[in-house]
């Protein structure tokens, strides 16, 4: 159960001490005790203050203040810190402390720390923005600050008022969407590296706070890395071992995480339950000290999944003991587990010389430099900077606004055959709404959801629209293991229009459960056919899933006039829907996932490649590599209006002809055809390559409306590892009807020029690189 998990996972052998269980349950009692205030220490007239500990002087940095609290605590009181629950230490007065708490979309209950249920009242509810691939479809990281921002204000809110036992936020998920199958794929934001890369540092600088060294909450990059299979063919993501190449994991699977800390500032990452060739995440210490603390810079902390140290031992057989389990882990750069597991067998692993004080001594610094940056030891967080949000900060106005209008920028228009959409509102004498996600607000929020401030269903939002509006499920539930379709057939009969609001639910799709097919589930597909035979006119199709469906069926079928995808569109999804279907809102959201064919079920989840094999016959993966033919193509996506694109200008680039490549002849890697090591070009050499491409846009009309402009680039061929293109910057403008706009791109060749070798290594080829807007394309010519 990842961080992000859900309910804890059941049947791991914890084992442990009757000593450890006795301090486990002290320290489980003593955070269970709900706060009627915000936890602090070192108030002005605190114990702790009086006595000139150096951890309550705000004037050090939070590293040594974190090393100076550590250094007064005992053995005891050590490990008791290294479990999600950790306990207050009364006598220097540090307040307990629940870390795993869930903000994906919005404040959630899966963690421990957040509460709606506070006797006599209180907070009650908290803003609902739509499922992650959902916003993600707005190519606007713009949008994804404003959200993730939001979700950060109404954390610190909760935490003000007493309902919040942490500020450590286990999101976003920024794992890579590598197959359409995969149950969490929807909360990640699709299968491009660099759009991930883009909303992992948009939400997390959004989160956190306006960048002073005081955080508005601690966000948590997960699961690092190559996590993305739950419950597969028998194959469970608890003893999965992926075997990943080392060029999918520098070009695909990294870059997220890498963004997250490097560009975003997180403070936190969060290690996966996959073994990557052979060796859990968690225990890897090449990736957690090597590569996130080392190389990314990483200033914070790392967490386990949840139980993630414990299969180590109990389901991946690669301890042969709790306490090894707990030393390898630790050893290797983990710094907090999700569980108890740690707390349980840490003293253990001491006694018996597999884990020193010393390796304990370097976590809780990490952790405990995090909650300085929360502001937890210096007095009540009241009066900081954060201290005057309140109930009166949640489910506000603006942000009600803003989940609106996240989801309605995010919906992306399929299929529009004839313009039958936008409708006239005053023609539509009667409606039909038919479909089991018409009006269930759980197909809504998705997962790691709270209850939100309100709830529009589809069929609420088009009641808004239409007097007359007669509902039937027609199924159960989106399963639709029997289907009304008799009743449908006839009321679709019987009205002017006729909406089917379909798709998936967490049935199909969710953490822990893999779909098997990419059709629509059960008797869906025989239903929306006889719906269509059955109306008067073409039928309006509304999908609500996260990973895509294979509906070839209604991209054909005339009967079929339009086709909407809607994610999961949170507390407003309903309105947002209603809005596109009658023109108050111009659709601009485009796909950020391929949508492949049924027949790609072929292909087991768990080959981990990324590139075809044309001489086996694999497909390959994302628009970038996949051979095959799609349903929908990464990016596709109707309007109401008509936009054009073209690439007008550059900026002058002389120095790609002068002393930056000409001093890199020498280093070139003639085996690949002559190209320059980017590591070679160095990070002053890469800045003064930098240039700016100028697209100019179009809203031909009629309508005012939204445009994302995604720029790709393609190399003169896609041999030797090379995809066959690469989204390299979007750009998402709002044009009034015949309005015209330049935008300009900012190009870094080392970061979009590069390719990565086989052995993870970049290198910009010399020669062509082709930008490109559509059919429009750019060469640029790179070599000395």
């Amino acid at each position: 159960m990842a961080s992000s998990s859900g309910p804890r996972r059941r049947g791991i052998n914890s084992g442990g001490t009757v000593a450890a269980a006795l301090l486990l349950a002290t320290a489980l009692a003593a955070a269970a005790a709900a706060a009627a205030e915000p936890p602090f220490s070192c108030g002005a007239s605190s114990a702790e203050a009086a006595q000139g500990y150096a951890f309550c002087d705000a004037a050090l940095g939070p590293a040594a203040r974190a090393a100076d609290l550590v250094s007064r605590l005992t053995p005891a009181e050590k490990v008791a810190q290294l479990g999600d629950v950790a306990p207050g230490v009364p006598r220097l007065g540090v307040p307990a402390y629940k870390w795993w708490n869930e903000a994906l979309h919005g404040l959630a209950t899966s963690g421990k720390g957040l509460h709606f249920d506070a006797p006599g009242g209180g907070v009650r509810a908290a803003t609902s923005f739509p499922q992650v691939l959902l916003t993600a479809a707005a190519f606007d990281d713009g949008l994804w600050f404003r959200v993730g921002q939001a979700i950060g204000r109404e954390a610190r809110a909760l935490f003000n008022v007493g309902q919040a036992e942490g500020l450590t936020m286990w999101s976003p998920n920024v794992n890579i969407f590598r197959d359409p199958r995969w149950g969490r794929g929807q909360e990640t934001p699709g299968e491009d590296p660099a759009v991930a890369s883009r909303y992992a540092a948009a939400f997390v600088r959004g989160i956190q706070g306006n960048g002073s060294s005081l955080l508005q909450t601690s966000a948590c990059c997960k699961h690092a890395t190559a996590y993305d299979l739950e419950d597969w063919g028998g194959v469970q993501r608890y003893s999965f071992v992926a075997r990943v190449t080392a060029q999918d994991l520098e070009d695909t699977f990294n870059p997220p995480f890498r963004s997250c800390v490097a560009d975003g500032g997180a403070t936190c990452v969060m290690c996966a339950y996959t073994a990557v060739n052979g060796v859990p995440s968690c225990a890897d210490p090449g990736l957690l000290t090597g590569t996130v603390r080392g190389d990314w810079g990483l200033d914070g902390y790392v967490a386990s999944d949840c139980d993630a140290v414990a299969i180590m031992r109990d389901a991946q057989r690669y301890a042969a003991s709790p306490e090894d389990a707990v030393a390898v882990a630790l050893k290797a750069g983990l710094d907090i587990d999700c569980g108890a597991y740690v707390q349980q067998h840490a003293t253990a692993a001491i006694q018996q010389g597999k884990l020193t004080e010393q390796d304990i001594d370097r976590a809780l610094t990490n952790l405990f430099a995090v909650r300085m940056r929360l502001g937890h030891f210096d007095g009540d967080p009241r009066s900081n900077t954060y201290g005057g949000l309140g109930a009166a900060d949640i489910c506000t106005p603006e942000h009600r606004g803003l989940a609106l209008e996240a989801a309605q920028d995010g919906i992306v228009l399929l299929k529009n055959d004839d313009g039958l959409l936008p409708l006239d509102r005053s023609a539509v004498g009667s409606a039909a709404a038919i479909g089991p996600n018409a009006d269930d607000g759980r197909a809504l929020i998705a997962n790691y959801f709270g209850p939100p401030c309100e709830s529009t269903t589809p069929l609420k939002g088009l009641q808004s629209y239409v007097s007359n509006v007669r509902f039937l499920a027609g199924c159960s539930s989106a399963a639709c293991d029997a289907a009304a379709t008799d009743q449908a057939a006839a009321l679709a009969g019987s009205a002017d229009y006729v909406f089917l609001f379909m798709g998936l639910s967490q049935q199909q799709e969710s953490e822990g459960k893999d779909r098997t097919s990419l059709l629509l589930p059960g008797m869906q597909q025989s239903l929306i056919t006889a719906v269509a035979d059955a109306a008067k006119r073409p039928v309006i199709l509304v999908l609500l899933s996260g990973g895509p469906v294979d509906i070839t069926f209604a991209q054909s079928n005339p009967k079929i006039g339009a086709i909407l995808w809607a994610g999961y569109p949170g507390q407003a999804g309903g309105l947002a829907i209603a809005r596109v279907l009658f023109g108050d809102h111009n659709p601009g959201g485009r796909l950020p996932v391929t949508w492949y064919p049924e027949e790609f079920t072929k292909v087991p989840m768990t080959d981990m490649r990324m590139r075809a094999d044309t001489a086996t016959g694999y497909p390959g993966r994302s628009y970038r590599f996949y051979q095959g033919k799609a349903v929908y193509k990464f990016g596709y996506g109707l309007s109401y209006s008509s936009f054009t694109r073209k690439l007008v200008s550059r900026t002058n680039t002389p120095s790609f002809s002068t002393a930056v490549l000409a001093s890199l002849r020498e280093t070139m890697a003639e085996e690949d055809g002559g190209s320059y090591p980017v590591d070679n070009i160095g990070t002053d050499g890469c800045e003064q390559l930098k240039f700016q491409a100028t697209v100019e846009v179009q809203n031909h009309g009629p309508m005012d409306g939204k445009h994302a402009v995604l720029m790709f680039l393609r190399w003169p061929n896609a041999t030797d590892g090379r995809p066959s293109s690469q989204l390299i910057g979007f750009r998402s403008q709002h044009l009034k009807a015949g309005e015209k706009a330049n935008l300009r791109f900012d190009v870094s060749p080392c970061e979009h020029f590069s390719r990565v070798r086989e052995d993870g290594k970049k290198v910009i080829d010399r020669g062509s690189h082709f930008l490109m807007i559509d059919n429009d394309e750019m060469e640029i010519r790179f070599e000395a």
